[in-house]
């Protein structure tokens, strides 16, 4: 249902889901949550914050492309089609 039309790719979905948690953790609001006057190993909280969010969205981006789909039970396979 959310599969590329071609039957590759990722699903639409999550990618956009992701899409949107990007959008909202990158925005103004809430980055002033990190703003503070505090260090983390002797780092801005900031940027350390921002790095953080940053590699955690690549990580789950990752994740999301390389899923293998689910598999129906009512479909054929090519070796069943010979």
């Amino acid at each position: 249902m959310n599969r590329h039309p071609d039957g590759g790719g990722p699903r639409r979905g999550p990618l956009l889901a992701l899409f949107c948690a990007a959008l909202v953790l990158f925005n103004f609001p809430m980055l002033t949550v990190f703003d503070r006057d505090a260090t983390v190993f002797g780092l801005p909280l900031l940027g350390v914050a921002l790095f953080a969010i940053w590699a955690g969205l690549i990580g789950l981006l990752a994740w999301i492309s390389e899923r293998r789909p689910e598999r129906r039970s009512g479909r054929r396979h090519r070796k069943d089609l010979s």
